[in-house]
């Protein structure tokens, strides 16, 4: 890489520390405390991973995966994993279409909720492996395939999961293969006595924080980009294989 390009990275990558605090920043106006979580988060997502959130019903993962895609002008989709919930529930299906003017039918493709920047599978452990696996060519690839074609999934995509640990009932194990595809898995802890407080304060109120777009879909790509392109140290990279 040329010096120029250097430069420029150097400049870019100060650019993203000032919105990753502005993300934040806009993401505690609707969410109290989890800030270790927001972080790692927005890391998951500049780094292209996926993210598998822990925890209890009622402690704002939803809202959380809602607001991050409103601060960050993306498309959200949610998927309610249930068990009757079927493969193409999840990536869509190719249904039968009459031209009304000459009466042709032919295959047109009909696009699942996974076709969305920002995906929520909610409550992810709560259907078989076989509709779990749906997700798997999907958050490895960033496309799925019907038949024998193949659509490309919007960039950039992060599938954000939630599972209840306490609940074993009616639940499926995830498979080692879908757990390998997250980057992290977090787990959402009850808030402090002080941020219950403060939930209460913001939830009874009639004034919702109005949230201002940070990022567009564009420049999440070319930051995403550009953190691939950072050097990395060998000591760097054998700590992490060893932690791994």
């Amino acid at each position: 890489m040329t010096e120029t390009g250097n430069n420029d990275d150097l400049k870019t990558q100060t650019e993203l520390l000032d919105r990753v605090a502005q993300i934040e920043q806009q993401i505690s106006m609707r969410i109290v405390g989890q800030k270790t979580v927001i972080r790692q988060l927005l890391i998951a997502l500049f780094t292209d991973g996926h993210v598998l959130l822990v925890g209890v019903p009622g402690l704002a993962k939803t809202r959380l995966v809602q607001t991050l895609a409103q601060v960050l002008s993306l498309e959200f989709s949610r998927i309610q994993f249930t068990p009757d919930l079927m493969p193409a529930d999840i990536t869509g299906t190719e249904v039968i279409q009459e031209d009304k003017l000459t009466g042709q039918r032919e295959l047109a493709f009909m696009r699942g909720p996974v076709f969305g920047n920002i995906v929520l599978a909610d409550e992810i452990n709560r259907t078989p492996p076989k509709t779990q696996a749906a997700l798997l060519e999907a958050m490895q690839e960033r496309q799925v395939t019907i038949g024998r074609t193949r659509h490309d999934l919007p960039s950039p995509f992060f599938v954000l999961a939630t599972q209840n640990p306490i609940e074993h009932e009616g639940t499926y194990p995830l498979p080692e293969a879908q757990l390998d595809r997250f980057m992290f898995q977090l787990v959402i802890d009850y808030p402090t006595a002080e941020e219950e407080l403060e939930i209460v304060k913001l939830t009874t109120s009639d004034n919702e924080a109005e949230l201002d777009a940070v990022l567009s879909a564009d420049e999440i790509q070319s930051f995403i980009q550009l953190v691939r392109r950072m050097p990395i140290a060998d000591h760097v990279a054998r700590f992490a294989i060893d932690v791994a």
